[in-house]
């Protein structure tokens, strides 16, 4: 992959998901013109670094062990010691209404000067990741998560994530729109117990 393409694009997404967390004007399920564009919010126990720990996209990482969503993690080429491409996996899910997963994103980790950490991700096509039997590729538009430390409140941080995410196949939207807001919702609790699990 032409490593300043993809610095470029990395940078791209990351301006565009910084534009995401900036906007405060009544977020709803669904903004105009995204497609399900889909916004989580929590305060967790623990600090910015062990939070990102447990989400920061890498290979054999935390987040294969306690993310229900994830089955495995790699990365198809690093490009930067902040800019990758990976491949995730994720099971069945939704009483297996929804078959196994595949994304093959760009993703960006940024660290900011009052502390936050992000990661931005978009889909991309790469060579040595085409399609894989047993499982549909799904495709991430601009996403990501924001770590974010509280003023006066060295212990706690405050996460933001946005997902979306095309599923791709051939599933009943009632089934996709019903699936994202039930795995954000455990998404935070999980993440809660893996912090104080693997730091505490």
């Amino acid at each position: 992959m032409d490593v300043s393409w993809a610095t470029q694009e990395g940078e791209v997404v990351a301006e565009k998901v910084l534009r995401y967390r900036r906007d405060e004007s009544g977020w709803k399920k669904c903004r105009e013109g995204v497609r399900n564009l889909y916004r989580g919010e929590g305060i967790l126990c623990g600090t910015p670094a062990e939070v990102w720990d447990c989400v920061k996209p890498v290979a054999g990482g935390l987040r294969e062990k306690w993310d229900d969503n994830v089955t495995s993690f790699e990365i198809v080429q690093s490009i930067t010691d902040m800019l990758c491409v990976s491949r995730t996996s994720t099971p069945s899910a939704a009483m297996k209404l929804i078959s196994p997963r595949d994304f093959v994103d760009l993703v960006l980790v940024k660290k900011y000067e009052d502390g936050t950490i992000s990661s931005n991700a978009t889909h991309v096509e790469h060579p040595s990741c085409p399609p894989k039997p047993g499982f549909v590729r799904g495709f991430n538009h601009p996403c990501g998560c924001f770590c974010e430390p509280l003023p006066g409140e060295p212990n706690k941080t405050k996460l933001v994530t946005f997902f979306q995410t095309d599923l791709s196949g051939y599933l009943p939207q009632s089934v996709v729109d019903s699936f994202f807001p039930r795995s954000m919702a455990e998404f935070y609790p999980n993440l809660q117990k893996a912090v104080r699990k693997f730091h505490h």
